[in-house]
């Protein structure tokens, strides 16, 4: 079994290592642009396997998409990083172009494969794929939900001390400043956060997560690495496992949440050949205002790409 990993930047050399340490597929392909930037990367993971003990084989290849033939899965992190003072919606022109090439030259090898995009502008670079896929969205999707709780899962942790382990919650939207993180949705050990943590205490957090991006592009002059790469590799795991695992995940909804033709980050079923289901959970009236707000932010960014007659 085959995953490829398109993009060797940090995003997609970190995706490529978590999943060959996990051992469920036996080949990672990681492809790049960059003359040597992939076998240079792949070839340093590999030479860590010793030390870690596993045996995943790793190939790094330069734009020679014939290595990735037949691949179950492919992730596209490849694009423009964000740099400070720009937003996801100021990469659209450039990513979009990337996307829509790296995706019809990775269907013409991989026709069945599942399509996983950690691309940004997310939501938008993934109806990208989708367009130039050609395939049902059961099997183009995107990584942003798991990511964006995975921050706020982590903020609830530190504010209280206690193990990431520990806290569920669920987050809807679009990738970006205005995503729902659920507060009525989230726990610790089955404890409504709301009896431990006071309502400044969680406005706070939920802010953060919201500017969780800017936070690190603002300290770092780049985009995070580690969570994306780790959280797209634990959805190529449930696909290949056949986990159905419940995961927030960008999807096309036409119809559930009485949204159509718009991605958005839904709770899902993910297991072997991609989505199995989009769940719909009750929103009460301030969840559901920002849910549309979401919607419209997204839809709009969508419309400037529909208008760019990329397709």
């Amino acid at each position: 079994m085959k995953i490829t990993v398109i993009g060797a930047g940090n995003v997609g050399a970190t995706c490529a290592d978590v999943i060959a340490r996990k051992e469920f597929v036996n080949e990672v392909v990681l492809l790049d642009i960059k003359e040597g930037m992939a076998e240079g990367k792949t070839l340093d993971l590999w030479q860590t396997a010793p030390v870690d003990n596993y045996d995943t084989r790793l190939t790094g290849v330069t734009n020679d998409y014939a290595a990735t033939a037949d691949s179950e899965i492919v992730i596209i992190t490849s694009g423009l990083p964000r740099k400070p003072g720009m937003s996801r919606d100021d990469l659209i022109s450039t990513n979009a172009k990337i996307v829509k090439e790296v995706t019809g030259k990775s269907v013409k090898y991989s026709p069945n494969a599942i399509f996983i995009v950690v691309s940004n502008p997310l939501d938008v670079m993934t109806y990208t794929a989708k367009l130039a896929s050609g395939k049902d969205a059961k099997t183009v999707f995107g990584m942003a939900g798991i990511l964006d709780t995975a921050r706020f899962r982590a903020f609830i942790a530190t504010a209280l001390n206690c193990s990431p382990k520990d806290i569920q919650t669920l987050i809807l939207g679009g990738h970006g400043d205005t995503m729902v993180p659920l507060i009525r949705y989230t726990t610790v050990s089955g404890i409504p956060i709301t009896q431990l943590l006071d309502k400044d205490t969680l406005d706070a957090i939920v802010a953060r997560t919201r500017a969780g991006g800017g936070e690190l592009v603002k300290l770092m002059g780049t985009s995070a690495w580690y969570a994306p790469g780790a959280a797209a590799a634990q959805m190529a795991e449930a696909i290949i496992k056949d986990q159905n695992r419940i995961f927030p995940v960008c999807v096309e909804l036409n119809g559930e949440y009485n949204v159509h033709n718009t991605y958005l980050g839904v709770p899902v079923k993910l297991g072997k050949g991609g989505i199995k289901e989009i769940i719909e959970i009750d929103l009460n009236e301030e969840e559901r205002k920002m849910f549309d707000n979401s919607k419209d932010a997204v839809r709009g960014v969508m419309d400037v790409l529909d208008e760019m007659k990329f397709f």
